[in-house]
């Protein structure tokens, strides 16, 4: 079973971990749009540092992250995309469309 969590560390500021795939998006999903409505920040940051390994759901989950800040009037960039997931954007032509930090 896929073991994967996402946490707000500090104010605006959620940390992704673990493997990103169909088991572990919807409950990823769920819990990403509650911290980000809960969240007492506007400019938020979605940190991957410790994302061990996605398929293309983990893209699709940062998409969909995307849409629940802009739901509650708040902005997104993602940091520290890994490797796969960037490989996976490029290919889908979603580097243009996804906030990455430098």
């Amino acid at each position: 079973m896929s073991q994967a969590s996402i946490s707000e560390v500090t104010p605006g500021i959620f940390n992704l971990v673990g493997v990103l795939d169909y088991v572990s998006a919807p409950a990823l999903r769920e819990q990403g749009a509650r911290l980000l409505k809960a969240s007492a920040a506007t400019g938020c940051v979605l940190d991957c540092t410790a994302v061990e390994k996605s398929s293309s759901v983990g893209i699709a989950l940062l998409l969909a992250f995307m849409r629940d800040a802009i739901a509650v009037d708040k902005t997104l960039s993602v940091r520290n995309l890994p490797e796969d997931m960037h490989q996976i954007a490029e290919v889908c032509g979603l580097l243009e469309i996804l906030p990455l930090q430098s």
